[in-house]
């Protein structure tokens, strides 16, 4: 048990590490000028950016947690207006500088801790994109509440969460070990257990995407993103066939929701 328990935690560890460094070989090997994880520089697909067929033309999207932008510039490709919002100055400088040259829409970022409230009126927006956020809070009801407050009746919430029942995660929690994709994280769901937090928060799934199959190996992908974004790709694929035919094995969960 203590031999199994160092090999999976070697194995964290690792994963952790490589993490890092394929953030900074996309630097460093000039595929981006600033710190991103290779997923941000994949070319835009239904799969990668499963959240692009709900953004409407004339639409007004706001972006909760934006980070660097790079979902809001995305959706700003293809809407009217697209608003991001975080609490990082040095993320949102990130976004801004990508969002310097010509494109489609209007974009603004706008620097706030979404725990304490949006800043926007009410029904002011037909979509919401919140990725990659609620995990990261500890006021999860207060942002759904207030995300449902700036959407207009029949808006849609796109929202990214990770699973945390995968094969992989129930290994590491068996030993003991932390389980979670990142250390940062407050919590990661079951798929019920995402359905009563959106429920709580006056929302229903509508529709469901599958993201990728969770593994061991997803730190030496990573690097393997850092060095070659062809192979990082036909990587990506790979584990998305595979996310949609094992859902259980799902690293995360893509949903569609609307208000109850």
């Amino acid at each position: 048990m203590r031999a199994r328990r160092t090999v999976l935690g070697a194995a964290v560890f690792a994963n952790a590490k490589a993490k890092r460094l394929a953030i900074r070989l996309t630097k460093w090997t000039g595929k981006s000028p600033d710190y991103v994880h290779p997923k941000h520089l994949l070319p835009e697909t239904d799969e990668q950016y499963w959240y692009l067929p709900h953004v409407a033309p004339r639409a007004r999207l706001l972006d909760v947690g934006c980070g660097n932008a790079m979902h809001t510039l995305k959706a700003a490709a293809r809407c009217a207006v697209a608003v991001g919002i975080d609490r990082s100055e040095e993320s949102l400088r990130v976004g801004r500088r990508a969002s310097a040259g010509p494109r489609p829409g209007t974009v603004a970022l706008v620097r706030g801790d979404v725990e304490t409230g949006l800043p926007f009126g009410d029904a002011g927006f037909d979509t919401v994109l919140c990725m990659d956020l609620l995990e990261h809070v500890h006021a999860r009801q207060a942002v759904l509440t207030e995300i449902r407050r700036v959407l207009r009746p029949g808006g849609a919430l796109l929202l990214a969460v990770p699973n945390r029942a995968t094969t992989w995660k129930r290994r590491l929690e068996r030993a003991g070990l932390f389980h979670y994709s990142d250390p940062d994280h407050k919590v990661e769901y079951t798929f019920p257990e995402l359905e009563a937090e959106l429920d709580r928060g006056g929302f229903v799934v509508a529709s469901r995407y599958p993201s990728v199959y969770d593994t061991p190996l997803v730190g030496l992908i990573d690097v393997v993103g850092g060095v070659s974004l062809a192979l990082y790709r036909r990587l990506s694929r790979l584990r998305r066939r595979l996310a949609a035919r094992y859902p259980e094995e799902d690293a995360g969960f893509y949903v569609v929701c609307r208000a109850r």
